[in-house]
């Protein structure tokens, strides 16, 4: 699994890319039998919002990758930048359950 991490209105601090990689690198273990296929690339985005709160600073982060034609996407708003990350994580690790279910009763 390769996975690019593009920073938009915030800094890429090593201690982030490190917690990225590591969240939805986790993912790879679920992804091990499409990955016969071709690797699989995820692309990550995280923002600190440029709308105003009163309470605060926003950040987002949105995960995308594709296995063949279908495509997986997550997408969460937070105020801390990693509950953010893990509850895409938890999206995308939701969704290639779906996928495998379905998959697999189709194989039948």
């Amino acid at each position: 699994m390769q996975i690019d991490i593009k920073a938009t209105n915030l800094d890429l601090t090593p201690s982030i890319q490190e917690y990225i990689e590591t969240k939805i690198g986790s993912l790879d273990h679920f992804l091990t039998s499409f990955q016969s296929q071709s690797e699989i690339k995820v692309f990550v985005e995280i923002a600190k919002n440029t709308k105003h709160y009163k309470d605060g600073d926003v950040f987002y982060a949105e995960a995308t990758f594709s296995i063949g034609k279908k495509s997986f996407r997550a997408e969460q708003d937070n105020e801390d930048i990693r509950v953010a990350i893990d509850k895409v994580k938890d999206k995308l690790q939701q969704e290639i359950k779906k996928f495998k279910e379905i998959s697999q009763d189709f194989r039948i």
